[in-house]
């Protein structure tokens, strides 16, 4: 073994060296954020390391390739939507829980928008990105499933129109292609959601 393989870095060294790759993964993943909220919708790893302000190879030294950035990312986005989805809900049960999940829904929707347009754009080279909205699908389903009123819950109809109305699709939908703002898009779903309801 040569004395270089045995000499080891002091501890404060080897620390200094990990808090370093820690900020640097950070910022690649916040770079790579602020570029997607941007709406730039598939950023190079080139215009990545450049927005974090590191090396291309410290970027590769992080992520094995753009899908695992892409990974990354998308856990930070979960959390955020967590965070949104999960809070208490103020009203009781019975129908204004289905109106609630509107408003809810289009803050969450709101968020994650740029990230579902850069997902649609690498979605076919992207090991993980499908799974992860399919998962997501699932679980906003389950919610719905367990607020809505019983009568409405159970009768297969009325959740499948709920579930397509308070569902990304519809957003997207009322907020692109017809061009509504947000207050107004709540506000369509909103009525549509009551009238389902009855």
């Amino acid at each position: 073994m040569s004395t270089a393989a045995k000499v080891k870095a002091p501890p404060e060294v080897a620390d200094g060296r990990r808090r370093r790759g820690m900020d640097n993964r950070a910022r690649i993943v916040a770079a790579m954020i602020e570029m997607v909220r941007a709406d730039e919708v598939a950023p190079s790893a080139e215009r990545v390391a450049a927005r974090a302000d590191v090396g291309l190879r410290t970027v590769f030294r992080h992520f094995q390739d753009m899908d695992s950035l892409y990974r990354e990312m998308s856990l930070v986005i979960e959390a955020e939507l967590r965070a949104i989805i999960e809070q208490p809900f103020q009203s009781g049960p019975g129908p204004e829980r289905a109106v609630e999940l509107v408003a809810r829904r289009a803050r969450a929707f709101e968020t994650i928008a740029p990230f579902r347009r850069a997902a649609e754009a690498v979605r076919h080279r992207s090991r993980f990105i499908g799974s992860d909205y399919a998962r997501l699908v699932r679980e906003l389903r389950a919610i719905l499933e367990r607020e809505l009123p019983p009568e409405v819950a159970g009768d297969p109809m009325k959740l499948e129109a709920l579930d397509l109305l308070l569902s990304y699709e519809a957003w997207s939908r009322l907020r692109r292609d017809q061009g509504l703002t947000p207050e107004r898009a709540q506000a369509v779903i909103e009525t549509a959601v009551r009238r389902v309801i009855g």
